[in-house]
């Protein structure tokens, strides 16, 4: 009727009031709105040194030196940057200026001594262990440098123990293969030197204990031959030692097995033979370094 309010009931509100989809609401992915990089960071790099070595590999081009102007031309710096850090690189030895050119200075040698060191260990560590890896037998290097036997590589491994080194192989080169081969190479008079500054003396019942029976040895040792010794230096253990010469170094490599397994010695150091002479430019290069 006309006037009247009309109350809808509470179905008919229920029934007309809109309704909101959960599966319609918007959503938020936070995969899709945070992304993280997990490129790595440019490294922060320094434009001096990186001039500075730029330099350095240009002065080591040149054997006998160049000058500042050519250096900076052949870096690509201008002449007063370029003459900046030659300074700098000159004060602190990496350099040297020598009639007006600038040469390689003592400091840069010996880093590169030292790269060229680690290289040789590198190489011959290697070699040692394919040795001991083909003959089944611990491999020795070592080289006889400024006077005294320096022991440079062992490779062994657990069915194949290398000597334990309990008397100092510098003080008793005359009891182990690995001296006497280092010995055998030199002349009489650096054998001689040699034993003057250290003395033969009785490391097992089995050492020669005489100077002169041991440089009567050394003399007949045939060149180029194994050095066979038995029990000289540690008892219970057989060597043999390969000659080889680089140069004016002398050095050896060798190989130890126990003494119920002495029958073995000689073919073992015979087939060492043949692998040294395969590899033989690769050491001589390793012990030139």
């Amino acid at each position: 009727m006309p006037g009247e309010c009309t109350v809808a009931s509470a179905e008919s509100v229920t029934a007309s009031t809109p309704t909101v989809s959960t599966a319609s609401t918007p959503t938020v992915s936070t995969a899709s709105t945070l992304t993280v990089s997990t490129a790595a960071p440019a490294p922060t790099l320094i434009g001096s040194v990186q001039r500075a070595m730029r330099l350095l590999e240009a002065v080591a081009s040149h054997a006998g030196g160049a000058p500042a102007k050519q250096l900076a031309r052949e870096a690509g710096l201008p002449l007063p940057t370029a003459y900046h850090l030659l300074r700098t690189l000159a004060h602190e030895g990496y350099l040297r200026r020598e009639k007006g050119v600038f040469v390689v200075g003592e400091a840069a040698e010996r880093l590169a001594s030292n790269g060229a060191k680690e290289k040789r260990r590198t190489m011959i560590g290697d070699v040692m262990e394919h040795w001991r890896d083909v003959i089944g037998v611990p491999t020795y290097f070592a080289v006889y440098r400024e006077g005294e036997v320096q022991v440079e590589a062992v490779a062994d491994s657990h069915g194949a123990r290398a000597v334990e080194e309990w008397a100092d192989f510098r003080q008793t080169a005359h009891a182990h293969a690995i001296g006497q081969c280092l010995l055998s190479q030199l002349d009489e008079d650096a054998r001689r030197d040699h034993l003057a500054r250290h003395r033969v003396q009785s490391i097992t019942p089995y050492t020669v204990r005489d100077e002169r029976v041991l440089l009567r040895r050394l003399a007949a040792v045939p060149r180029m031959q194994p050095v066979v010794e038995r029990q000289e230096y540690a008892l219970g253990h057989v060597c043999a030692a390969i000659p080889i010469t680089a140069g004016s170094t002398a050095a050896t490599i060798a190989i130890s097995l126990p003494v119920h397994r002495a029958g073995r010695l000689l073919p073992a150091a015979r087939q060492l033979q043949t692998e040294v002479g395969r590899k033989l430019g690769t050491l001589a290069f390793s012990i030139s370094l």
